[in-house]
C-alpha cells in the first residue's frame, strides 16, 4: 500500500514535467482555422445556389447549361436584341385578348409562348410543343368555319350528273365540299398569319435568334411569328382549356382573316 502511494505522485510529477509538443498544438489550430473557413464557404455557396434558383427561367439561362467560355465568337454586326421587359409583353396579351388578357397565362408561359428554339440555342425554353398544339385547334375550327360557312356553300361547285339519280342532301352535309375543293394551307398561309401577328405586335415581343440580322425576312420571320401565334393558341388550351382556346382562334385569328 505504501508503494502505491508513493509511486501515483511520482507519476504525476513526470506527466506535469513532460514538455508539450508545439507541432501539435499548431496542427490543431490550423486544424481548427481550416475548418472554419471551409464552413464559413460552404454557407456562402448555398446562399449563392439560393439565389440563382429563384431566378426564373424565361429571365436567365440556367448555371447548369451555361459554358465555362463561349464556344462562338461574337459578331458585334450582327447583334439582335429582344424584348426582356415584362410589362411591355403584358400589353401584348392585353392587346390580343383583351381586358385581363395579362393574367390569362402565367409568367413562365408568357415568355415560353412567344419564344423561338433559336434564341439562347434553346437554352431557356421554346414554344414547339405548344405550336404544335395550337396549330391542330387552329386548323379545327378553320375546318368547322368552312363546313358552317354559307358563302362557300353557295359558291361551291355542283357534281354533273349523268343520269336521272337524285343525290341524297341534308343541311348538315352542304358544307363537307368545303373541305375538299378548299385546302386549309390556302387559308392559314404563312404570309397572312405573319401580317396578323405583325398588326398585333408580335414582332416586338416575341424572342427569337435570327442568321442575318440585318435581313429578318430572309431569316424566316414569318414562321417564327407563325409559331408563336399558334403556341398561344395552344397555351391558353393547356391553362384555360379548349373552350377558351377555341374562342380565341375564331374571335383572334379567323375572324379578322375572313372566316366564320
Amino acid at each position: 500500500m505504501a508503494s502505491r502511494t508513493i509511486t501515483r505522485p511520482l507519476r504525476t510529477a513526470i506527466r506535469r514535467a513532460q514538455p508539450a509538443c508545439e507541432c501539435a498544438n499548431s496542427i490543431s489550430s490550423r486544424t481548427v482555422s481550416i475548418r472554419q473557413f471551409v464552413s464559413s464557404t460552404s454557407r456562402r455557396e448555398v446562399q449563392w445556389d439560393t439565389d440563382r434558383a429563384e431566378r426564373p427561367r424565361w429571365a436567365a439561362t440556367p448555371e447548369s447549361m451555361k459554358a465555362p467560355y463561349p464556344w462562338k465568337p461574337r459578331d458585334p454586326a450582327n447583334e439582335f436584341h429582344c424584348n426582356e421587359d415584362p410589362d411591355k409583353l403584358d400589353r401584348f396579351y392585353v392587346k390580343l385578348l383583351g381586358r385581363g388578357g395579362d393574367a390569362m397565362l402565367t409568367d413562365e408561359v408568357k415568355w415560353l409562348a412567344v419564344t423561338h428554339k433559336s434564341f439562347d440555342q434553346g437554352r431557356r425554353g421554346f414554344n414547339d410543343r405548344l405550336a404544335f398544339l395550337g396549330r391542330r385547334i387552329l386548323t379545327l375550327q378553320t375546318n368547322m368555319a368552312l363546313v358552317h360557312s354559307p358563302i362557300a356553300t353557295q359558291t361551291q361547285s355542283r357534281p354533273a350528273r349523268s343520269d336521272d339519280r337524285e343525290p341524297f342532301t341534308h343541311p348538315a352535309l352542304e358544307g363537307l365540299a368545303n373541305l375538299s375543293e378548299v385546302q386549309i394551307g390556302q387559308i392559314l398561309t404563312k404570309e397572312r398569319l405573319a401580317n396578323l401577328a405583325t398588326e398585333w405586335g408580335m414582332r416586338e415581343i416575341m424572342r427569337w435568334k435570327p442568321r442575318n440580322a440585318s435581313n429578318l425576312n430572309a431569316s424566316g420571320v414569318d414562321v417564327v411569328l407563325n409559331s408563336c401565334t399558334y403556341a398561344i393558341i395552344g397555351a391558353i388550351a393547356l391553362q384555360r382549356g379548349g373552350l377558351v382556346a377555341a374562342e380565341v382562334a375564331r374571335e383572334k385569328v379567323l375572324k379578322p382573316l375572313g372566316i366564320s
